[in-house]
């Protein structure tokens, strides 16, 4: 697609098994407790959710909403709205403690913006806006307490990929080797989490009519230049496809030691068809090699997800969406639904209805924040 002109440019910075199975298939997890419906703190549709720590998380939304909780979650604070974003929809949001955050409006054009806030969202200030009339934000990452990069739909063939190296202050485009997009392709501002870093490596997902992608980041070193620059290469991911509601819409990963001290990434996949919530065909993947190659889940989600995240205490992969909760033990072969617990008084709905994780927070439509249960996951053996 033909876009308006670019005005910045700048380098890309540098960056058991058998017995859970059958574990996770037989494991009464609907015994278990599990979201804590918490009061709203908003009317608006919840969309972005970044748990920073000791109490601390942040969340955004429509109409230019954005709360936080320092608190755990009892009380959240309604902070003021961006100047001139009172229409605007944040779909992501980073945040680095409990006086500085970073939000994303997704919109077409200029209406894609970041807004950046030093004093616990009593001001804001706008740091970027979209420099293409046609492109739109999908995903903001933080990866260093420095460092943050934002996803875009393609323009003119490639995806936008933009670099800040000043906590968000200044932004660059990344016009890195690699990011040419299939035609029609896009990425899905669903729940903030179609593009993520592990280690020095960045991700993000794809979607649209023709076969969902991976994008994956690796080093060219030229030891004659002492260099090191960065360039892409995509993958197939064996999710929904077919129509433009459908591909990867969220992605995950852990680390791990084997033996001999070499680190592997596991990667987490989920989506499916966006606008068909129940379809529950092709909803997650498995890579166990950073997302070189993909295996389709065994057991699926039970319907799209827009959103996974792995618990590193209880070893469990957790996903959600419109129509229920998903966990698997296994490294995503299989998933169960993780039903509400009537020892605990869940809401009937409480596995229903999620946009976005940052756990143990859960958010979703009309101001729906929730909150994970210390019991709600099997423990770790």
């Amino acid at each position: 697609m033909h876009a308006g002109k670019r005005t910045l440019r700048a380098p890309y910075a540098t960056r058991l098994r058998h017995a859970l199975t059958a574990l996770a298939l037989l494991l009464p997890v609907g015994a278990h407790a599990q979201w804590q419906l918490l009061d709203p703190p908003t009317t608006a549709d919840l969309r972005g959710i970044d748990n920073v720590g000791d109490g601390v998380a942040w969340a955004s939304g429509t109409n230019g909403t954005v709360v936080r909780t320092e608190d755990g979650g009892y009380m959240w604070q309604h902070c003021s709205t961006p100047p001139g974003a009172e229409k605007l929809d944040f779909r992501g949001i980073q945040a680095f403690d409990e006086n500085t955050a970073i939000v994303m409006s997704s919109g077409p054009g200029d209406q894609s913006r970041l807004y950046k806030t030093t004093d616990g969202c009593q001001s804001w200030h706008q740091v970027f806006a979209n420099p293409d009339a046609k492109g739109f934000f999908d995903s903001l990452r933080r990866v260093t307490a420095k460092q943050l990069y934002l996803l875009g739909d393609p323009v003119d063939g490639k995806f936008a990929v933009f670099y800040s190296p000043d906590a968000g202050n200044t932004w660059y485009i990344a016009d890195d080797p690699g990011l040419d997009a299939d035609k029609d392709a896009g990425a899905f501002a669903a729940s903030n989490t179609s593009l993520i870093a592990t280690g020095p490596f960045l991700y993000f997902g794809t979607g649209g009519a023709q076969s969902p992608h991976l994008y994956t980041t690796f080093s060219t070193c030229d030891a004659a230049k002492s260099t090191c620059p960065v360039a892409w290469t995509k993958t197939d991911v064996p999710l929904a496809t077919g129509s433009a509601a459908a591909g990867v819409f969220s992605l995950a990963s852990r680390n791990r030691a084997n033996m001999s001290g070499k680190i592997t990434t596991t990667l987490i996949a989920v989506g499916g068809i966006y606008d068909h919530p129940d379809a529950d065909q092709k909803t997650a993947a498995t890579s166990i090699d950073s997302g070189h190659t993909w295996t389709p889940a065994h057991t699926p989600p039970h319907g799209y997800r827009s959103a996974v995240a792995f618990d590193s205490d209880t070893q469990t992969w957790i996903t959600v969406g419109p129509n229920g909760t998903d966990i698997s033990t296994d490294d995503g072969r299989n998933w169960t639904p993780l039903h509400p617990s009537a020892q605990e008084h869940d809401a009937p709905d409480a596995d229903k209805n999620w946009n976005a994780l940052s756990l143990p927070y859960v958010v979703g439509p009309h101001g729906r924040v929730g909150k994970l249960r210390t019991n709600a996951l099997p423990t770790a053996k």
